[in-house]
């Protein structure tokens, strides 16, 4: 009994040993997956006073003589990332921050050949650039399907951390979907598969394989305090990059589809005060005049739930979603306004480039009247096309109002689930507000300093 015991614990260990071994997966991709290294020649100013560094001179407390020119010294700044073949053609994929500013791009592989790239295209907001090196001998990766990606899911990380070639970590997907914000709009407009995969610097632009040796992403961000590996990193679906690399090819750039909204998530007081069964969807605060969006009939209030076939969940989804659309493609929208589901048809419009100043529109807030409020009507010089509207005078402090609504703005509709109060004077913003009890949510319409904004408040 005991040597069978045994042996059906030795079998059992063996198979399971046998599921985490990579080994000839990892084998496989040692002619796929390089070294990419960045050059860029730095200007250096140094003044010397008959080959003495003007160092030198501080260092003993003796002023340095004065010099009518500094003079200009070049040096090259290294730096390294990772990247992998994507055909025989010779095209590799590499991270837009590995690349960005270089001066001369090295492709280094494992069994020490080494070529310039020349670099193809580069996408900032995707974060993605593509590579060409001359080479008749190269071993492609296998590409995967990043949309069949699901949480949980077994993942191989392969790149150059700290410049330590060909370095190996494994893990498993811990989220699909991920937005996160650079702050420097590098790789904005990616839903990034989340991972605990060790990944640090130096890793960036390299493959994330599935376990059956498939690539189905391209590690990108690290968050971390420290500077290193913290178990929260992620990667650019692979699906999503082959699509921007396609145009990156032709055109050398990645045209972005643009909707022109602004706004954020729905939280549970807003979608009860709309009259919405959950908190879904991208709640549109702002539309950008002349934008797709404007042209389409999007209107601030309106809670966007579908863009085409895709369900829209979070502010995020609707970015990517669009972000990922040809401009002047015809798209449809379905979203909540009023009570109800309605579609709406707009043709997109492109994207503004980083460096181009898009059209200003201020996020909103808003205003109520026994909310701490105290309101005036419009004059005939400020009075609308529709004849709507009550200027908030006063806010107090401490008051539900207070922090969301300012001296200034102007109220012109209130609505809850699907009743919709037109305001024309102060006498109408009363009865509207008399019409619930305490505690319902409302959701309060109106301008500010020209822009359009809405809030969600609680009756008190």
């Amino acid at each position: 009994m005991k040597n069978f015991l045994y042996a059906l614990l030795l079998t059992l260990f063996t198979v399971q040993a046998h599921e985490f071994d990579f080994s000839e997966l990892v084998k496989d991709q040692s002619e796929s997956v390089v070294n990419i290294q960045s050059v860029k020649k730095v200007q250096l100013s140094q003044r010397s006073m008959n080959s003495f560094p003007e160092e030198l001179f501080r260092e003993f407390g003796f002023p340095f003589p004065e010099m009518d020119i500094p003079r200009q010294q070049e040096r090259e700044s290294i730096s390294t990332g990772s990247g992998f073949v994507i055909d025989r053609n010779g095209y590799v994929i590499t991270n837009y921050h590995v690349v960005q500013g270089a001066d001369e791009v090295l492709v280094k592989f494992l069994d020490r050949r080494e070529f310039k790239a020349e670099i193809v295209g580069m996408d900032e907001l995707s974060d993605l650039a593509i590579l060409k090196i001359e080479s008749e001998d190269l071993d492609p990766v296998e590409i995967g399907d990043s949309d069949e990606v699901e949480q949980g899911d077994g993942v191989i990380a392969i790149g150059s951390p700290y410049n330590y070639d060909f370095s190996v970590t494994f893990g498993i997907i811990s989220a699909t979907g991920r937005g996160i914000t650079s702050g420097q709009g590098i790789g904005d407009y990616v839903p990034y598969l989340q991972t605990d995969a060790a990944v640090n610097r130096g890793n960036s632009g390299g493959p994330l394989f599935n376990t059956d040796g498939e690539v189905i992403g391209i590690n990108s961000q690290i968050f971390s305090r420290s500077g290193g590996n913290e178990g929260l990193a992620f990667a650019i679906p692979i699906n999503i990059a082959l699509e921007v690399v396609e145009q990156l090819k032709e055109n050398g750039k990645f045209s972005r589809g643009y909707l022109g909204v602004q706004g954020g998530e729905v939280s549970s007081d807003l979608a009860e005060a709309l009259g919405m069964d959950k908190p879904v969807g991208a709640l549109v605060r702002a539309v950008v005049k002349d934008s797709a969006a404007d042209y389409g009939g999007v209107k601030p209030g309106d809670v966007i739930v579908q863009v085409g076939s895709k369900e829209v969940i979070y502010f995020k989804d609707l970015q990517h979603t669009v972000g990922m659309t040809k401009p002047n493609t015809n798209l449809k929208l379905r979203l909540f306004r009023d009570g109800d589901y309605k579609n709406l048809y707009v043709k997109v419009g492109e994207l503004p480039s980083l460096n181009q100043a898009e059209p200003e529109t201020r996020e909103p807030e808003v205003p109520d009247y026994p909310l701490g409020l105290q309101l005036e009507n419009l004059n005939d010089e400020d009075s609308n096309e529709e004849n709507l509207g009550v200027r908030v005078i006063r806010v107090t402090s401490n008051s539900p109002a207070f922090g969301e609504i300012f001296r200034g703005d102007i109220i012109t509709k209130i609505k809850s689930s699907n009743i919709t109060y037109d305001i024309s004077n102060v006498e109408d913003f009363v009865d509207a507000l008399d019409s619930f009890a305490v505690g319902d949510k409302i959701a309060i319409f109106g301008t500010r300093e020209g822009s359009n904004f809405f809030v969600a408040v609680t009756v008190e």
